[in-house]
């Protein structure tokens, strides 16, 4: 398992770090009221656990990925399951959630 905890801009150290796992597929962990996110790991939930130990609350963390081939940003994720926030599914429902999340992500990697 290769996290790496991100609170700016991506680094080449870190993106090697992060591809260990899935290679070019990267994990995304995100806390979207600090801007904090956990890349890379197996699971969304490793990211989502060092986050949570770094002082996060659980609801402002989501889950995606980006394909550093191709550049696409997905929002789909085991921990994006919560339906005390009306979040049924994997996927990112709340757009302005979705639409944070990947403006985020686009800053970080530089996109």
């Amino acid at each position: 398992m290769a996290t790496v905890f991100v609170k700016d801009k991506i680094g080449q150290n870190d993106l090697r770090t992060a591809c260990q796992d899935y290679g070019d597929f990267i994990k995304i962990t995100l806390d979207l009221k600090t801007d904090q996110m956990v890349i890379g790991g197996q699971w969304h939930a490793d990211g989502e656990k060092i986050l949570l130990d770094s002082g996060c609350r659980q609801e402002n963390i989501w889950g995606g990925s980006i394909d550093l081939a191709s550049g696409q940003i997905d929002t789909i994720a085991l921990i994006n399951i919560r339906p005390s926030q009306n979040n049924n599914s994997q996927e990112i429902l709340d757009q302005k959630i979705k639409t944070q999340f990947i403006k985020i992500v686009k800053e970080r990697f530089g996109l």
